[in-house]
C-alpha cells in the first residue's frame, strides 16, 4: 500500500463525494475512479477537438505547394 496523507475537505464536499461511492467503498477509491473518469473525458475531448486543425483538403494543397510533383 502506498504512503497515506490526509487532506482536509468540506463537510460538504466530503458529502458529494461520498455521493458518488457504493456500500463499503473508500474515498480513495471514490476517487480514483472519479479521476480515472475524468481523464477518460479529457482525452475524448482532445482527440475529438477540432482547435489547432486544418481540413484535409486545405492540408493536401499546403503539401502540393511545399512539395510540388
Amino acid at each position: 500500500m502506498s504512503d497515506i496523507t490526509t487532506i482536509q475537505l468540506s463537510k460538504e464536499t466530503k458529502e458529494k463525494i461520498s455521493s458518488f461511492g457504493v456500500k463499503g467503498e473508500s474515498y480513495d477509491d471514490i476517487l480514483n475512479r472519479i479521476y480515472s473518469m475524468a481523464v477518460k473525458v479529457q482525452l475524448r475531448e482532445f482527440l475529438m477537438s477540432s482547435k489547432g486543425f486544418i481540413p484535409i483538403e486545405e492540408a493536401i494543397k499546403e503539401a502540393n505547394k511545399k512539395w510540388p510533383k
